[in-house]
């Protein structure tokens, strides 16, 4: 007997389980669209939002043009997101903004489209494809609806991203130099200066671009030298010029000595030619 009652709780949860499904299904299979969308908005509230995606998919065709349609396809796109389908979501979501260009949901909309895509955004040592879309979006957001509150989350959001990628950019140029390519690496920091002129890292990367064009023309042929330490000396002066106290005055100072005595025994050796081009590697 006891065998027997615990089984009948066993099978109690699948059977619920069983006409719960066959629930579901029957509406899929009904052909009502009326049914499919009220149900499909009782399986939202209760954020089953699978079931509410299967069943405003197949009921949304039957009221396009109608006034249904807009909370429908609204709620529609919100599936995708409380799903974590973010690359649909934000199809979604620019979608209802081209279609319901006159809802009070547009800027919402909008927003949400951005932001799946700042979701999106991978760890710095990743492709950033969705981090610029995600910035440019956010961005002409903020220019298309200047007076939302969410601008001032979309600021934010673009802080973050930009973040992220001035870290990418000097992880990328931190990496040339610890493999000794030193004038990728110059090239790298100095492009992240240009790319990112905010930035609180300037004395750093500045130093890195001293030292970085400092080994290079210790590590250049002679016919090259004369060349690379005055690039070399440039930057320790100019180094010296923005941070006269900083971190790295000591180190820069030291490098602009060393500079200025190679370029003057270059300038003594009988078989050195001074070059007034700076290029080759």
């Amino acid at each position: 007997m006891k065998n027997k009652l615990v089984l009948s709780f066993g099978i109690l949860p699948v059977l619920l389980l069983s006409a719960c499904r066959s629930e579901y299904e029957k509406l899929r299979t009904s052909g009502d669209p009326s049914a499919m969308h009220q149900k499909a908005f009782e399986y939202y509230d209760k954020k089953d939002y699978i079931r509410a995606q299967g069943l405003l998919e197949l009921a949304l065709p039957s009221f396009r043009g109608k006034k249904e349609a807009e909370e429908m396809y609204y709620r529609y796109a919100y599936t995708y997101y409380y799903t974590r389908q973010y690359i649909l979501a934000s199809y979604h979501f620019n979608s209802f903004v081209q279609t319901f260009g006159g809802s009070p949901y547009k800027a919402e909309m909008a927003f949400m489209a951005a932001y799946c895509n700042y979701k999106l955004s991978p760890s710095f040592r990743l492709d950033q494809t969705y981090t610029l879309k995600a910035i440019d979006e956010l961005q002409l957001f903020a220019n298309t609806y200047p007076d939302s509150p969410r601008v001032k989350d979309c600021n934010q959001l673009i802080d973050e991203m930009r973040a992220k990628l001035e870290r990418k950019a000097y992880e990328e140029g931190k990496l040339y130099f610890d493999l000794r390519n030193y004038q990728s690496a110059a090239h790298s920091f100095e492009n992240l200066l240009r790319d990112f002129p905010e930035t609180n890292n300037a004395e750093n990367v500045r130093y890195m671009i001293m030292q970085a064009s400092f080994l290079l023309a210790e590590n250049s042929v002679v016919e090259k030298q004369g060349d690379r330490y005055q690039e070399a000396l440039d930057q320790a002066n100019e180094f010296l010029a923005r941070f006269p106290s900083g971190t790295y005055a000591k180190e820069a100072l030291q490098i602009k000595e060393t500079a200025l005595k190679k370029i003057k025994q270059l300038e003594q050796n009988v078989g050195y030619k001074s070059k007034s081009s700076r290029v080759g590697t």
